[in-house]
């Protein structure tokens, strides 16, 4: 199930978000909870563990049932045992007619179903609510019984169930635990529940990585062999999966801590195989990194700033929203946001050269740009995202350029803001993260330095166009054709433009006087040889 879906706006359902964990002391420090401490004995579930919205669900599921044996599995009973209240998963499986418990669950929630595997029957519950969605899998047992459909999972912590019926009628539900998971939720490992359960599919060597942040647990010795093993077979795996496995990865608070856990056990080589000339790419001062050193250090700077957004002080609440936006189906601007950490400066490699003695990188953003499209298209990115993504390696030189004047103007934040769009915020939080991983500066010691004024400048600026944005434009294409005799073509787009900057800086506030400034603005460009 994908891990960014979860019951969002269900009725008798609150929002329920997933957990993040950021155990690395060698990056930027998050505030995490402490870990829950389990209850003493694991035979049993109460149906109190699970937060209180979740139980409305699962006794309106045990209703639809009519007395079908359905076990509740994976992660929402794992969830349930740490005491967890941000959970977003619902695995079910059943002796047999999955598509058809999918069904009712779709059509009681006003949903859709979706086959998933007709061979194994599974089936999804797509539940469409408002903006959002909630996504319930429901599949039958892969094996002759439950406890040989559990042995056959990833991880033994993912592999106990408990029977829904009970769960509901009494209170509680025995736990059916044939892998040991619950003594290795007590020790905080994560352990696989078979030699075979890599084998079966590769993405899950991804999902050990993943799952090790996101639950603060150690990766088991013999399973950290077996993860690294299996590196290599990523290759047969479908790049939707790897995508959504990776955007998982990027949306843990401690992402920078997983994205080196990655590439220490050799997955990320195989995803992402540009990331191996960066490592032997040394930079002039003030760097104090290899090129992909401080590319993690960015994203670790990312990961701090996102917790806590409170840095930036009045922009924190825009910024906030702005990042939750979703970048087409699969990706929000916070998951592109941090591959633009990883990836941009993935073209010095290809780009350095001594010239007059000093070391350059000349056009590694313009390079980076391109380099970065062909991840983004390898990992299958919506188009939005691939745009984002390209767009934010592209310019990530351009507030340091804007840096070397002597003051910022007015003129100048207006065109940064103009030229960036969506992504101006995007681009600046960045460049500020980008600061900070030159030397292993802390994102908050950046933003109090003139580096950190230059940013702040530039988010003046963007608060400045979106208040422009919002008055209507004084003039319209009619408008300038008529007065100039001009027919449809750039030219008229040229003007409107000069038009609307004028009009944003304060120069015209009238119809008449932005057509007599294009008069003079024509004028002037017409003498420019």
């Amino acid at each position: 199930m994908a891990g960014n879906k979860g019951f969002r706006n269900l009725p008798k359902l609150a929002r329920l978000k997933r957990g993040v964990s950021l155990p690395s002391t060698q990056r930027p420090s998050v505030s995490l909870p402490p870990r829950r401490k389990l209850p003493p004995s694991g035979e049993t579930l109460r149906l109190e563990a699970f937060p209180p919205p979740l139980r409305e669900f699962l006794r309106t599921l045990e209703a639809l049932s009519r007395g079908q044996e359905i076990f509740l599995t994976g992660g929402l009973v794992r969830d349930a045992m740490l005491r967890r209240d941000e959970i977003v998963d619902a695995d079910l499986v059943t002796q047999s007619d999955a598509v058809s418990v999918a069904r009712k669950i779709a059509d009681a929630f006003g949903g859709a179903c979706f086959m998933l595997d007709e061979q194994r029957g599974t089936a999804r519950a797509l539940l469409t609510l408002g903006a959002t969605s909630a996504q319930v899998d429901v599949a039958n047992f892969r094996a002759s019984t439950l406890e040989a459909d559990l042995r056959a999972r990833d991880f033994t912590i993912n592999a106990l169930a408990v029977e829904l019926k009970p769960l509901i009628q009494r209170g509680r539900g025995v736990i059916v635990d044939p892998t040991g998971g619950l003594a290795d939720l007590r020790r905080h490992r994560l352990r696989l529940c078979g030699p075979r359960s890599l084998h079966d599919d590769p993405l899950r060597a991804l999902r050990a990585v993943r799952l090790s942040h996101q639950l603060q647990c150690s990766l088991e010795t013999r399973t950290r062999a077996a993860v690294q093993r299996a590196a290599p077979s990523l290759g047969r795996v479908a790049w939707e999966r790897i995508r959504d496995e990776c955007l998982m990865i990027l949306a843990l608070s401690d992402s920078a801590a997983a994205l080196r856990d990655l590439d220490r056990l050799g997955l990320l080589r195989v995803i992402i195989p540009e990331i191996e000339a960066m490592k032997g790419t040394r930079q002039p001062a003030p760097h104090r990194f290899t090129v992909w050193e401080h590319s993690l250090r960015t994203v670790a700077s990312l990961d701090a700033l996102l917790a806590d957004l409170s840095l930036l002080a009045l922009y924190s609440d825009d910024l906030a929203g702005h990042l939750r936006e979703a970048l087409g189906s699969a990706a929000s601007r916070a998951q592109v946001l941090k591959l633009a950490g990883l990836l941009h400066d993935v073209a010095k490699p290809e780009t350095r050269a001594e010239v007059d003695g000093r070391v350059r990188f000349i056009g590694h953003d313009t390079r980076g740009a391109e380099i970065a499209g062909d991840v983004a298209e390898r990992l299958r990115l919506p188009t939005k995202a691939t745009r984002t993504l390209a767009q934010l390696v592209r310019h990530h030189l351009r507030p340091m350029h804007l840096g070397q004047l002597e003051s910022i103007s007015r003129r100048a934040r207006y065109r940064f803001a103009r030229d960036l769009g969506d992504d101006a915020q995007d681009l600046l939080l960045l460049a500020l993260a980008d600061a900070a991983a030159v030397t292993g500066a802390s994102p908050a010691s950046v933003w109090r330095s003139p580096s950190g004024q230059l940013v702040e400048s530039l988010l003046l600026g963007w608060k400045e166009d979106e208040s422009t944005r919002a008055v209507p434009s004084l003039i319209h294409g009619e408008d300038v054709m008529a007065y100039f005799d001009l027919s449809p073509g750039p030219e008229v787009g040229r003007l409107l433009e000069a038009a609307h900057e004028a009009q944003a800086l304060g120069l015209v506030s009238t119809k008449e006087d932005a057509l007599a400034y294009l008069q003079r603005w024509r004028g002037a460009a017409r003498e420019i040889p």
